[in-house]
C-alpha cells in the first residue's frame, strides 16, 4: 500500500484513504479564531501602551493640522487653569495680557528643543495665532510672564505673547507644546505656517491644554 506523509500539525488527525479529519481541539480553535475576526473589539488589551491623544481629545490640534501623524505623547498642564477650563482674565487683554506658567511632562531623552504655539480656532475669520516659540531649551516648565525661547509673528504681527480677547461668546485656546530633535535655525520674522513646514520632520512628541475663555 502507498504510504503518504501528513504534517505533524497540532489538532489535526489523518487516516490513510479518507483524507483530512479535524480534531476536538483544532474545531475549537477555529471557532475562538472565527470569533476574534468578527469581533468589533480586540480580545486582546496592551496596559503598557500610552494614551492616544486623539482618542481622548478628539478636537486635538494634531489631528487636521499635521494629518494626524502619531508622536508621542507630551502631558502639558498648568497651575492657574485645567485642561478645559476657564483661563484667568490676567493672562488675556482684560489683565496683565502675560502667557501663563505650563508644565511639561514625558519629554523624549533624545530632545533638543521645544516649541510652542498658542492659537485660537473660534476667531470669526478662522484659526488665529497668538504665540510662537521655538528653540525653548528643554525644561520641565514654562515660566509666567515669560520669553522661553525664539518669538516668531503672531497674528498681531508682534514678536511676542498676546493673549485671548475674543470679540465674542466663548473660544478655545490651544497651547501646543513640541519636542523636536534638534534646534531650528530660523529668522525672527517666522510665522506659525513657517514654523510647522520647518519643525514637521524633527518632531519627536506633542501635547496641548485647552483653556476657554470669554470676556465680561
Amino acid at each position: 500500500m502507498q504510504s503518504k506523509t501528513v504534517p505533524n500539525f497540532p489538532g489535526y488527525a489523518a487516516k490513510a484513504g479518507i483524507g483530512w479529519k479535524f480534531s476536538t481541539p483544532f474545531t475549537l480553535n477555529w471557532a475562538i479564531f472565527c470569533l476574534w475576526l468578527l469581533s468589533p473589539v480586540p480580545f486582546y488589551s496592551s496596559p503598557l501602551t500610552p494614551p492616544d491623544p486623539f482618542i481622548q481629545n478628539p478636537n486635538s490640534a494634531m489631528k487636521h493640522e499635521f494629518n494626524a501623524v502619531k508622536y508621542d505623547t507630551l502631558l502639558i498642564s498648568s497651575q492657574v487653569f485645567d485642561h478645559q477650563g476657564s483661563i484667568p482674565s490676567q493672562y488675556t487683554c482684560d489683565g496683565r495680557n502675560i502667557n501663563p506658567p505650563l508644565a511639561i511632562e514625558h519629554i523624549p531623552e533624545e530632545a533638543e528643543s521645544l516649541v510652542l504655539i498658542v492659537d485660537d480656532p473660534d476667531a470669526p475669520g478662522g484659526m488665529w495665532v497668538h504665540w510662537v516659540v521655538w528653540n525653548i531649551p528643554i525644561t520641565l516648565s514654562i515660566k509666567e510672564n515669560s520669553v522661553p525661547g525664539v518669538e516668531g509673528v503672531n497674528d498681531f504681527k508682534r514678536n511676542h505673547y498676546g493673549g485671548p480677547c475674543p470679540p465674542s461668546g466663548t473660544h478655545r485656546y490651544f497651547f501646543k507644546v513640541y519636542a523636536l530633535d534638534e534646534v531650528l535655525d530660523l529668522p525672527a520674522s517666522t510665522d506659525k505656517k513657517a514654523l510647522e513646514l520647518a519643525m514637521q520632520p524633527h518632531i519627536l512628541a506633542f501635547g496641548e491644554i485647552i483653556g476657554f475663555y470669554k470676556r465680561k
